[in-house]
């Protein structure tokens, strides 16, 4: 019979893997995602808090780097080079805080820290890596990177960020035409002028690893 762990995670009942990493991520998400909480700031209502915590997939250690503050929200994590680096906007201060926490000494760096006032809203506001970045895309079909460069560029209605690799960017761009099909496509950081697309899906792997499958 297998072994049953209990964990205590104070009421956070999802988890999914953050890539290259040995952890665990969740969040309880009391008043919505990150998008859900901007929302209800801009529309004048009190934004409580969520929490995010790690649970290391072999020791099962529970970690919360940054405490669950009245007016805090996180986005999704990301991991690089032995750090978890997390985003979180304080809205009573109207700021956007990146910051990487030390999976070992778990010794915590603010990387940045950003106006609220530089992004439209929160939809897919995120840290994305190789090097570390924030990035977000618009429902007008817009890609925005928000730190440390500054640009905005459209795309396609059906095509989605996957993952930066130093001055290139990685979208999926899928078709149904009328057979459901996927291509990748390779922008250029600076502008997002197209320099590579081709058949193809993209799956980022829970080791880290990134595949193009075709």
């Amino acid at each position: 019979m297998n072994h049953i762990e209990k964990i205590r995670t104070d009421g956070i009942s999802y988890m999914e893997i953050l890539p290259g990493s040995q952890w665990y991520w969740g969040s309880d998400y009391t008043g919505g995602d990150l998008f859900e909480a901007y929302d209800l700031y801009r529309c004048g209502y009190p934004v409580e808090k969520d929490r995010l915590i790690f649970v290391h997939r072999e020791t099962r250690e529970v970690w919360e780097p940054v405490p669950a503050e009245k007016g805090r929200y996180f986005g999704r994590p990301a991991f690089i080079d032995g750090k978890i680096v997390i985003l979180h906007v304080h809205f009573p201060d109207q700021k956007i805080v990146l910051e990487s926490c030390d999976e070992i000494t778990k010794e915590k760096e603010t990387l940045a820290e950003l106006p609220l006032s530089c992004v439209p809203d929160c939809y897919n506001l995120m840290p994305s890596v190789s090097p570390v970045c924030i990035t977000r895309q618009a429902f007008d079909n817009h890609f925005q990177i928000v730190w440390p460069e500054q640009t905005v560029f459209e795309i396609a209605p059906a095509e989605s960020f996957c993952f930066r690799d130093g001055d290139l960017l990685y979208f999926s761009h899928w078709y149904e035409d009328p057979d459901y099909r996927e291509e990748v496509v390779v922008r250029r950081v600076s502008d997002g002028t197209i320099l590579k697309q081709y058949p193809g899906s993209i799956q980022i792997m829970p080791e880290g690893q990134r595949w193009i499958l075709n």
